[in-house]
């Protein structure tokens, strides 16, 4: 048996955009229902949603029927947890506020075996299908995708050299830290906050580098895309819900 290829990652080194889904409900069932949709890939999130690995891995078992590329968002660059995530069968990391070009490296090391990188070793884990995947060793580091966010002004300053590092696959903006950093909290759709993104998105696209982040409105998502974006997620599983909700509630109130 040998290790199936990266989609996403596939899709990214063609040049096609890849529209993707928040997911940080923290549910098997939640990720069901949403699993259905036609997106190209989704985003488990653990740094500001209440998983763990137990339900990191009941969300990526149910996403591996569906065509969707599921990516995990620890909460930091902790390679222990990076080692359970990858053995689990994250096909991607998205490694929050990354701010010098020295953690981009340190991220991609720990995706990485020795003596490349800091990954332990197991024979037996989901991800190599219990040690049925006879290539898994020699492949799985192309196909992993290493995806570094970007969250504060300083950070922007160090974009290209961070998008550079050896081993990134995409460098992700995070508007709503980078609009508080700029003493914008609350407002990541900012027109000053989108003014100091573009800048440097635009840059890094002319060097190709590959990007891509997380707005709440289709039509920018749309705009990105088009504009060069390669990665966007459109929108979370929480927000949606809460919106359907709250306009249903208002439909029924009369409002």
């Amino acid at each position: 048996m040998q290790l199936p290829a990266n989609r996403f990652l596939a899709a990214l080194r063609a040049g096609r955009p890849q529209v993707g889904l928040w997911v940080s409900l923290s549910s098997a069932v939640a990720a069901e229902a949403v699993a259905g949709a036609d997106f190209d890939w989704v985003l488990v999130d653990m740094e500001h949603a209440p998983n763990d690995i137990g339900s990191v891995l009941a969300q990526l078992q149910v996403f591996a029927a569906y065509g969707a590329t599921a990516i995990v968002r620890p909460e930091w660059n902790d390679p222990v947890l990076v080692k359970r995530l990858l053995d689990i069968g994250a096909q991607g990391l998205l490694f929050p506020m990354i701010r010098t070009p020295a953690e981009a490296i340190d991220a991609v090391a720990s995706v990485r075996y020795p003596p490349r990188g800091v990954r332990g070793v197991s024979g037996s884990t989901r991800a190599n299908r219990y040690g049925r995947v006879t290539d898994y060793f020699a492949r799985v580091e192309e196909e992993t995708a290493v995806l570094l966010q970007v969250e504060t002004c300083a950070a922007l300053d160090e974009a290209a050299a961070i998008g550079a590092a050896d081993g990134v696959d995409g460098v992700f903006f995070g508007p709503a830290d980078i609009a508080a950093d700029m003493g914008l909290l609350g407002q990541p759709a900012h027109p000053a906050v989108w003014e100091r993104i573009l800048a440097v998105a635009h840059r890094l696209i002319a060097a190709g580098v590959r990007v891509g982040t997380l707005v709440q409105d289709p039509a920018h998502a749309r705009q990105l895309l088009g504009d060069g974006f390669n990665f966007v997620a459109c929108g979370a599983d929480s927000v949606l819900l809460a919106r359907a909700a709250d306009a249903l509630a208002r439909t029924m109130r009369g409002a």
